[in-house]
């Protein structure tokens, strides 16, 4: 009998090396096939449920809700009138059914009770959670919500659009945080701190200046991207008395608006509601909604209900010791590239680009996610919305167990299909390294920065004038196509760009700071791809030097309204920056090839000087020519110009001037930019 066991252990060992092998295959995946991660992880017995119908099918007749729990011996729902409290009114045992779902029908009509689940696992019955595919809850997410959707649409919901996006390029997006823009006591807005602070119109500050959604629609962005709006852990729902902040990087439950944005917190109707007002309004006043989620990590583990359903399926471990990994910096990280995950992040978005008529995503930590994932991701919601716009961080805040070469790293943007990824190359080269408070830019004074501005200014993709050798960050372009790129200068991370100037510049004046400052957005505004506004830029935003605010007061990350008269000429400066862009597509031109044949950069002895021009009516444009000038000295500086008569478009950060042609040679003030043009 011996030989015949080792003969039949060996038969084994061979089929699972092959269903491993198989399993790590990825339909679609450019790249290597098979992801470890995936071949070699203990959950790959477990059943993947095909079916769209996880989470609560609400009608008055009956209503099913369904858990995906392959690891459950039994599974129970418990339902209460109230989103807290003891007030249970009863205990379903839940059915088994094939896929590792777990299913309860209630008939009759269950609408507005509230709800969680409870897993037997190892025989032991688990905490009370509300379901991951949960779209409603109760106060703090404790206890899911049966509630009819229809009941939430405002008038009018079902002849909501967004408004129109030609090309991704034309985009100019303005990062915002709902509780920033309205808590300040000079804002004007009622709703403070809540989404419909948003849709008020008509609001102004002490001097009578446009605030809120009037002033932001006035400067003339086309996104609005939100900081995370999906209900999150650490802001106390039920005390919306008492100040608390937070920029909401914690997830609780995925698919649910966060409630301490809306007036009422304990029905979970209220802030679905709320919500859609809000992405209504803003659509009406010219204004597309991107959501920042955060599909990397959650707020907690072991008693998140991932880990209560499915104990160590949804976070990745690493393998010497079973330990959670952590490459957000927060505890643990999904596991995108396992099915159930990538499944439950597909049908999160796509629900919110139907429910919720959102325009685009930016995913945190988005190097987390395998390629594969963000590439589904993409296709299901291009399928729905062709003009939506998807980007994201291409990097990780630590390391993880999924192999590099799978992850959406900014290297391989490349390999990502219709998505963007951050330029940290442009942002730096303009204004020093995050992480160094006394590194400097080229717009701060920082000639050696020259070459990696150039290459923000291509969109970081291929160009025959780039220097790879001399770009810090990127040995290599990483883009296809401008739309692959979002350059910026500032973001709700780190100084504000005022900030950073003054502490990176302490022997400047406040003059020559606001010179430096323009400059720095008149480069991202007029580089080839997508341009990107951290909220209150255009007023010389401060924390007062924080550079982590994401649970400091209201004092340090309000916007301050009085900021408008204080800095109105800036703020007027960068209203017509915004304007020239979008009168003027040779800033945005769709295609590398045309980058490359339209946009030349002229030779220049001084590093401090960066000159290019922009011929033949790129991508459509009324000028024929475009001579575009940066002086990142405070000297002023001489340039000779290719020959002809040339009109100024700004000078001085002066636009349109009254001042004559020029030819041969122009002049470049100290810290700021230069554009001619030849009609």
């Amino acid at each position: 009998m011996k030989p015949l066991l080792i003969l039949l252990t060996l038969v084994v060992l061979i089929l699972v090396f092959f269903n491993s092998r198989l399993f790590g295959q990825h339909a679609g995946e450019t790249g290597p096939a098979a992801i470890p991660s995936l071949a070699h992880n203990p959950y790959q017995h477990y059943p993947v449920y095909r079916g769209d119908d996880l989470g609560v099918a609400y009608s008055p007749a009956k209503t099913t809700i369904k858990v995906w729990s392959p690891a459950a011996e039994g599974m129970k729902l418990f339902l209460y009138k109230s989103p807290t409290g003891s007030d249970r009114i009863e205990a379903v045992t839940c059915t088994r059914e094939p896929g590792g779902v777990w299913s309860a029908v209630l008939n009759g009509e269950h609408k507005d009770l509230y709800y969680t689940f409870s897993a037997k696992i190892k025989g032991r019955w688990g905490e009370e959670h509300p379901d991951p595919y949960t779209k409603a809850v109760g106060v703090n997410g404790k206890r899911g919500q049966i509630i009819d959707l229809r009941e939430t649409d405002p008038p009018g919901w079902d002849q909501d659009r967004a408004p129109e996006l030609k090309n991704m390029t034309d985009a100019v997006i303005y990062e915002l945080h709902v509780r920033d823009l309205s808590v300040s006591p000079g804002s004007g807005i009622a709703n403070k701190g809540k989404f419909p602070g948003l849709t008020e119109t008509g609001t102004v500050n002490s001097h009578g200046q446009p605030t809120g959604l009037d002033h932001i629609a006035g400067l003339g962005v086309t996104h609005i991207h939100l900081l995370p709006v999906f209900d999150f852990a650490t802001v106390d729902e039920s005390k919306p008395e008492i100040p608390q902040y937070n920029w909401g990087y914690d997830p609780l439950h995925y698919s649910v608006p966060e409630g301490s944005y809306a007036t009422r917190a304990d029905d979970g109707k209220v802030r679905i509601r709320e919500f859609k007002q809000m992405v209504q309004e803003l659509h009406r006043n010219g204004l597309r909604v991107v959501m920042d989620v955060v599909y990397n990590h959650t707020a907690h583990t072991g008693h998140s209900n991932f880990d209560q359903l499915v104990p160590g399926y949804y976070y990745r471990q690493w393998e010497k010791d079973g330990s959670y990994s952590n490459a957000s910096g927060c505890g643990n990280e999904t596991a995108s590239d396992r099915e159930m995950v990538r499944k439950l992040i597909i049908e999160s978005v796509t629900y919110w680009v139907t429910e919720y008529h959102i325009d685009g995503f930016r995913f945190d930590l988005m190097a987390i996610h395998d390629i594969e994932t963000m590439n589904q991701v993409s296709a299901a919601l291009h399928a729905i919305k062709p003009d939506i716009l998807i980007y994201g961080e291409g990097w990780t805040a630590g390391d993880s167990p999924l192999p590099e070469e799978h992850r959406a790293l900014k290297k391989f943007a490349n390999r990502l299909n219709r998505i963007a990824v951050f330029s940290d190359d442009i942002r730096d080269g303009i204004k020093g390294s995050v992480f160094d408070d006394h590194s400097t830019g080229f717009a701060s004074g920082n000639a050696e920065m020259t070459e990696q501005v150039k290459f923000g200014i291509v969109a970081s993709g291929s160009h025959p004038q780039i220097d790879y050798s001399k770009v810090k960050y990127s040995s290599a372009p990483y883009t296809n196509s401008p739309e692959g790129a979002i350059n910026y200068v500032s973001c709700h991370d780190n100084h504000t760009l005022y900030d950073k100037l003054k502490v990176s510049r302490p022997d400047a004046d406040e003059g020559t700071i606001r010179k430096m400052h323009a400059l720095a957005n008149t480069i991202v505004l007029t580089s080839q791809g997508i341009p990107f506004l951290h909220a209150g830029v255009e007023m010389k935003r401060t924390k007062g030097g924080e550079h982590n605010s994401y649970n400091k007061p209201d004092s340090v990350n309000r916007i301050d309204w009085e900021w408008l008269y204080e800095n109105k000429d800036l703020v007027d400066y960068y209203r017509q920056m915004i304007a020239l862009r979008k009168a003027h597509p040779a800033f945005r031109m769709p295609d590398a090839g045309m980058v490359s044949e339209k946009l030349r950069f002229l030779a220049t002895e001084d590093t401090h000087l960066i000159a290019y021009q922009i011929s033949d009516h790129a991508n459509g444009d009324p000028w024929k020519n475009i001579l575009v000038v940066f002086n990142g000295s405070g000297k002023t500086k001489q340039v000779t110009i290719p020959k002809g008569t040339w009109r100024y478009a700004l000078r001085d950060q002066q636009f349109y001037p009254d001042l004559p042609e020029v030819s041969l040679q122009a002049e470049v003030a100290p810290f700021s930019a230069l554009i001619l043009f030849q009609p």
